[in-house]
Parts: structure tokens; sequence; C-alpha cells
């Protein structure tokens, strides 16, 4: 009798949600959405670049806006806004026993606005064996100042990881720390006449999410979030002529998502928990956007998150598919996988487990604090030509994807959206 009900309930709600969800969520107003965010108006969306960025949170403000969300409580706008800093090197003097040593051969890293270093400093070393980037790794979390030097053998990954490293550095306006590394490519040498002198820029970063909810109608203070980050990497080195890296796809794709979904369920009206809508900022630069949503509300009230990255082309399995990050952490992917049996669509867990996706995205903050929140995907991404680069464009998205894909999240979601649904929490101590 039961396996009866189940079966009815399941096509129920497979009737239901394709009459839904096919006459509010269009393929027309997807396309239109997705082409604004990626427009070469919006310069690549950088998170350092306020001019562009704010292009991008005005759009998704006026969406929000034509879906009737509410802020959030507390606050008049669907902005939620923050500051960070960026931190730039600006000189770099480094002398060993009376040699200057050109800046190729030097990488330094730290957040304190100066630095002096002598013979005083914690001299290290990185063998030809050692691997680089792990031992690299482990530096950077020691405290103090320290020198290290990295055999020859290492030069071409020592470009790499200064091209990382050397980047500026984005903090808390707050944030306090006390390690410095000086890397120099050489052999271990006398130290007694060192002297390392650096000077850092600081500036204030004005960020912010865009922000919009739905009330609930009997679970009020249970959320569900719908997320997506809308910022990209801006502008790049110009290929043919192109220097905007217009992110269609990372994650115009699913910041669309988001805004489509927004509209649904308030059109549907029918959500018992109170649902989040938020484009996140600063993915692409530490996952800023959602570290600062995350400290703004309890995590012990948040049922569920997902987090929507890269659906604009076909999965490993085809159309009509797609995966879920860290699958079985929680059972919020059964439930999803549950939830459209009867239609076309499955959902799969992760099968790019070497590309540590899990923690890749948005997703990774809030599941750290113990909420069943996973990256919901269709990107072959060990195999795509145009991630981060600046031929991430509508053109090579496929439409029909990213609207079947935003419908199957509609029903995979919907028993979690009602309130008959609550999946597991994710166990921090698991989450790395």
């Amino acid at each position: 009798m039961r396996s009866l009900i189940t079966i009815v309930l399941t096509f129920c709600l497979s009737v239901s949600w394709s009459q839904s969800v096919e006459k509010i969520i269009k393929e027309k107003d997807v396309s239109r959405i997705i082409s604004k965010l990626a427009s070469d108006e919006m310069r690549g969306r950088s998170a350092l670049s306020p001019t562009d960025i704010d292009k991008a949170a005005a759009f998704i403000e006026k969406e929000f806006q034509k879906a009737k969300l509410k802020p959030l409580p507390g606050v008049t706008s669907y902005r939620q806004r923050f500051q960070q800093k960026r931190i730039s090197l600006e000189k770099l003097a480094v002398v060993i026993n009376g040699v200057n040593l050109p800046d190729s051969v030097l990488i330094f890293s730290s957040t304190k606005e100066t630095v002096d270093m002598d013979a005083s400093a914690t001299i290290d070393s990185i063998g030809a064996g050692q691997n680089l980037f792990l031992t690299i790794g482990a530096m950077e979390k020691k405290p103090g100042n320290k020198v290290v030097f990295v055999a020859p053998e290492h030069a071409e990954n020592f470009n790499t990881a200064k091209h990382y490293l050397g980047r500026p550095k984005i903090i808390g306006v707050d944030e306090r720390t006390e390690s410095t590394s000086l890397y120099i490519l050489g052999r271990l040498q006398n130290t007694d006449g060192l002297n390392a002198e650096a000077r850092q820029k600081v500036e204030i970063l004005n960020m912010s999410n865009v922000v919009g909810m739905i009330e609930g109608k009997s679970r009020k203070d249970e959320f569900v979030v719908f997320s997506g980050h809308y910022d990209h990497i801006g502008i790049q080195a110009a290929v043919e002529g192109d220097s905007i890296a217009n992110g269609a796809d990372d994650d115009a794709s699913g910041t669309t998502a988001v805004i489509t979904l927004a509209k649904y369920y308030s059109k549907l009206k029918s959500n018992e928990r109170s649902l989040i809508f938020v484009a996140f900022t600063a993915e692409e630069v530490g996952g800023f956007g959602s570290k600062y949503f995350s400290q703004q509300l309890d995590p012990n009230q948040v049922i569920a998150m997902f987090n929507i990255e890269m659906i604009g082309k076909p999965s490993l399995w085809g159309t009509n598919s797609a995966f879920i990050t860290g699958f079985d952490k929680s059972s919020l992917g059964e439930i999803l996988e549950k939830n459209v049996q009867g239609t076309p669509f499955h959902f799969y867990p992760d099968p790019y487990i070497e590309q540590n996706l899990f923690y890749r995205s948005d997703n990774a903050t809030l599941a750290r604090l113990g909420v069943p929140a996973h990256s919901i995907s269709t990107d072959q991404i060990p195999s795509d030509p145009y991630y981060h680069t600046v031929n991430d464009e509508v053109e090579t998205l496929d439409i029909a994807n990213i609207v079947s894909t935003i419908r199957a999240i509609a029903a995979g979601a919907a028993s979690i959206v009602s309130g008959q649904d609550t999946p597991t929490r994710i166990d921090p101590a698991k989450v790395k």
C-alpha cells in the first residue's frame, strides 16, 4: 500500500511540476537574462573592478524587483554590502651579501603593509625532490618571517607559484596575519648579509552580494537557499582582439538560474519554507561573498543550499542530467533524484572527484557550518576549452540545456521547499 501511495504521489508531483515549470520557466526569458549578464557591457564582472561588477549587481536587483522579492529582514535593499582590503606589492628589494637579487627569482607573500627582514628571519629550503606546491602551502601557514630557498629544478613551477602568490591579496578589513614568506629561486646559501625590504599598497574594496527572499507560509524561520556567483575574472590578455572574459557559463548560467527560480517561486506562492535567492560576489577571488553571507544568518536555520555553478553545456551523461558535488555528504542529492523520477532528468554524483569541485564554489562555506550545501553543475570541467578564457561566451552555450536544468532543480527542490523533506546535515568534521 505504501509503495502505491509513493507511486501516486510521485506521478502527481511530476504532472504538477511539468505543467508549472514549462509555463513559467521559459527559454526566451533565460536567454534574455544570461545574454545581458554575459554581454561585453559587463566587461567580465570582476569583483575587483567596482564599476563593472556594479553594473551586473544593478541588473540583478532589477530582476529581483520584477520577481517581487523582499530584502532580508533588517535591511532596506537587496544589496548585502561589506568591505575587504586589497594588498598589492609596490616595492621589493632583496640583497644577500651585497648582491641585489632580480625580481624573476623572488616571490613575496605577506599581508603586512611594511616588512623589513634580516638574518634573524627563519631560513628554510625546498629541495628538488619535494613537491613545491604542497610544501609552499605548508610554509604559508607558519607564522613569522621566513626566507625559503627553492631548488633551481623547480624553476618552471616556481613561475606558476609566483603567478598565484604574487597576486594582490584580499583579506577582511579587520583581518591580521603574522606570516611573511620570501621565496628565492636558488641554492641555499649563507644569509648573514641578508636585507629585504617590502612596501605594499592597501586599498579598501566595497563589495556586495545581491540577496532577496520569499517568506514561507508555515515555516518562516526555516530557509532554503538558491545561489550562484555573479562575478567572473574580468579583463584578460587579448586573444584575437578579445580581452573580455564574459563568464557566460561561469557563472552567468548559475545566476540566471537563481533569478529564474526566484520568479518561478514568486508566481507559485506556495512555499512553506522561506526561500533566499543570492547572487554572490568575489567567488573568483576567494569566496568572500559567501563567507560574509554565512555570517549574517544562523546556519542551523538553513535547511538546504542549492548552489548552481556552470549549467550551460550538456553533462558527461548528455542532456537532461546534472551532477551534485559532495553527493555522499548529505541526503540532498538523493532527494533531488527522487523528486525527478518520472521525468527525463537525472541527478548524479560528481564524476570529477579529483577536481575537488565541492570545495571550489560558494557551497563550501556553508557546508563547513553543517548546512546541506552542494553545487549543481553540468560542466565537463576537465575538458572544457572555454573555462576561464575570453571564449566563455553565450554562443558556446546550450540554452535549452540551461532551461531543462533549471526546471529540474525546481522539481528536485519541491519537497524541500514544501517542508515535506528535510535533507540530513553535513558533518563539519568531515569537511576540510
